[in-house]
């Protein structure tokens, strides 16, 4: 099993410009000044992505008063972003990467085991990029539940 580049502290966060669940683009410059949660998930509106994205948002005035903004990154298309967010009332930038271009940019996209076998497909990962754009924390094959409480921890917010 080959493993995808990763990102380490102290690395450069790979640029990125994804169109939101309203169409709109975002950009990674678009945090330049603030820290930055950048989190990586499978699919929109399964268990555990649903699970990770509300205890995001439950966190998110937390994580705003500590300077941390969030985004979370998914191959779904706009159209079922939208969907999410409006289900779950959730209120950070859900991100559109339908090519997987940026998810393989940050190591969050190739080869992991599920159930035993090799696949590929998105790797669960959480990254913490500080106000300049450099990686502060780099986690991957993180689990959804109870993630958002280690990150809080972590950052001691």
């Amino acid at each position: 099993m080959s493993e995808p580049q990763r990102l380490s502290p102290g690395d450069t966060a790979p640029d990125f410009s994804l169109p939101d669940a309203d169409g709109k683009t975002v950009a990674l410059g678009d945090y330049r000044g603030r820290s930055l949660v950048v989190y990586f998930y499978p699919a929109a509106s399964t268990p555990g992505c649903t699970k990770q994205a509300c205890d995001f948002r439950d966190s998110l005035a937390a994580l705003d008063d500590a300077g941390f903004d969030v985004v979370g990154i998914s191959p779904d298309g706009p159209e079922k972003l939208a969907k999410f967010r409006d289900a779950e009332g959730l209120t950070f930038p859900l991100l559109s990467d339908a090519d997987k271009t940026v998810m393989a940019e940050w190591g969050a996209f190739g080869e992991k085991k599920n159930y035993g076998r090799v696949v590929r497909g998105v790797i669960r990962s959480t990254f913490v990029v500080g106000p300049e754009g450099k990686i502060d924390k780099a986690l991957y094959n993180v689990k959804a539940t109870g993630h958002v409480d280690r990150l809080r921890k972590e950052l001691g917010v």
